[in-house]
């Protein structure tokens, strides 16, 4: 061989080691990111075109894949979707995922490590690769119940088996269809998400999870279990005047309601409601106290990262006047629905707070679980002597006080209610929390409504709230 063939040679050989280090470097390190950018669109075309698994509640199939005859091949389709929007997510060809299509993606197009063996059983049999389903802890009953309930009023509905932490109701209105985002006329689905997404009623927020509102007098429930926890009792006493003058300010808090005397047991001023008797506790405990009993209850902590959870909040450094405006829910205490849900579990649960969960099994295309939820104890806000003590007050509320629309004969049912009005410029938000027993049965619910469609001195919690918690708890036992 001559001079310069070598040269050409060597020159090629140099070439190809670069190229295949370049391949390699690629493959190894970069398909990751070279597969999540947005411009990757045969890696999309790909990701919709797979057979993904279902997304169940009981046996019901509430995300399902269609075959279809165009290029993507399969076609995403919620039976229901509006009903179990807030839970499923929608799944779009250029707006990605989100709700259980989003985090559990992998499982659901079959791509998770977990699937590895599967896929290449497919892969050497030449079969269509299938996605994981996920079986969520929904009660059908209960969402169907709590969807009707609500109707056409803005708010949210969730509630929780308190002795495992299952989510056996999530609802919010309004609410959307995931099919029109899910269609394979992209352009269509594209405008679709435009719409709702830029909705005044914002009909994709996930109300019950994801939004957190002032929980007005529902928060008392929180105040009452740092008083018991301090030592005092269903008959402490209590003061209870008519208005209340806040620490360091000209300002007067007042009564909604005739709270019965100046000094009144603790079980009366929750069965009444009595602002002034709860803010004189508050001011007794201080804010310290209120903060670490909220905390204990799950506050300030994200809950449900399935669904994205936001954390509820105390404030940080409150004054007087603020700490006694924060013990009956006003000032900045902010609190989701689940996080309401979730403290009237606790007390309902003997003072043993449940980890909320909504998935219960990952199933591999041959119903082999790939991923099974244990119920998992959060914490231990109450005693549970306490926590009974509270229970028997709850259930006053309900049988005596401004809850009694809840009631169902034959049944043991406790609860709150709340009226919260943060901002004079809107109507206050209806709130009410509540736990129902029956025989080895048990459920505990919040509901908030944004706007009741009613006269302003028309909302209250009792009122517009407890009748929807009634139904949830009705469906559920």
């Amino acid at each position: 061989m001559n001079r310069p063939i070598r040269r050409v040679a060597v020159v090629v050989m140099l070439m190809f080691g670069l190229l295949f280090a370049n391949v390699t470097f690629n493959v190894v390190f970069r398909t990751e990111s070279l597969n999540a950018q947005p411009q990757n669109r045969r890696v999309r075309d790909a990701e919709f075109a797979q057979d993904r698994g279902s997304i169940l509640a009981g046996t019901t199939e509430i995300a399902t894949t269609t075959p279809v005859r165009d290029r993507f091949k399969y076609l995403r389709t919620y039976p229901q979707g509006e009903l179990y929007a807030p839970v499923t997510g929608f799944y779009s060809y250029d707006h990605a995922r989100s709700g259980l299509e989003s985090s559990y993606n992998t499982q659901l197009a079959g791509t998770d490590d977990s699937l590895f063996v599967r896929r290449m059983i497919d892969l050497v049999t030449n079969r269509t690769p299938k996605g994981a389903s996920v079986e969520t802890t929904i009660n059908p009953d209960a969402q169907r119940a709590a969807a009707k309930a609500l109707g056409d009023q803005k708010g949210a509905v969730v509630a929780i088996d308190p002795q495992t932490g299952a989510i056996l109701a999530m609802v919010t209105s309004p609410s959307y269809d995931p099919n029109k985002i899910a269609s394979h006329d992209i352009e269509a689905a594209g405008k679709a998400y435009q719409r709702l997404a830029t909705a005044k009623n914002h009909p994709m927020a996930n109300r019950a999870a994801r939004e957190i509102y002032p929980p007005g007098s529902t928060f008392k429930l929180v105040t009452a279990a740092a008083a018991l926890e301090a030592g005092k009792t269903p008959d402490s006493k209590v003061k209870s005047p008519t208005r209340l003058k806040l620490p360091g300010t000209q300002t007067y808090l007042g009564n909604e309601s005739n709270c019965g005397g100046q000094q009144i047991t603790l079980q009366h001023a929750l069965e009444v409601s009595c602002n002034t008797a709860f803010a004189n506790l508050g001011l007794e405990l201080g804010a310290d106290k209120l903060r670490d009993q909220a905390n204990k209850f799950g506050f300030d902590a994200r809950h449900l990262s399935d669904l994205g959870g936001a954390a509820s909040k105390f404030p940080e450094n409150p004054d007087r006047s603020q700490t006694a405006l924060s013990a009956i829910g006003q000032f900045d205490v902010a609190a989701s629905p689940l996080q309401m849900a979730m403290v009237t579990a606790a007390i309902a649960n003997d003072g043993v707070l449940m980890d909320p969960y909504i998935v219960s099994v990952v199933r591999a295309p041959d119903l082999k679980p790939l991923q099974t939820t244990k119920p998992k104890e959060l914490s231990q806000p109450m005693t549970a002597d306490n926590a009974k003590a509270l229970q028997k007050m709850m259930v006053g509320v309900v049988n005596n006080g401004t809850g009694t629309t809840a009631r169902i004969p034959g049944v043991e049912v406790g609860g709150k209610t709340g009226t919260a009005q943060s901002d004079l410029k809107r109507k206050p938000f209806a709130w009410f929390t509540s736990y129902a027993t029956s025989g080895d049965r048990q459920v505990a619910v919040a509901v908030v409504v944004e706007d009741a469609d009613i006269p302003r001195q028309d909302i209250a919690g009792g009122r517009v709230a407890a009748p929807i918690a009634k139904a949830v708890m009705k469906a559920v036992l």
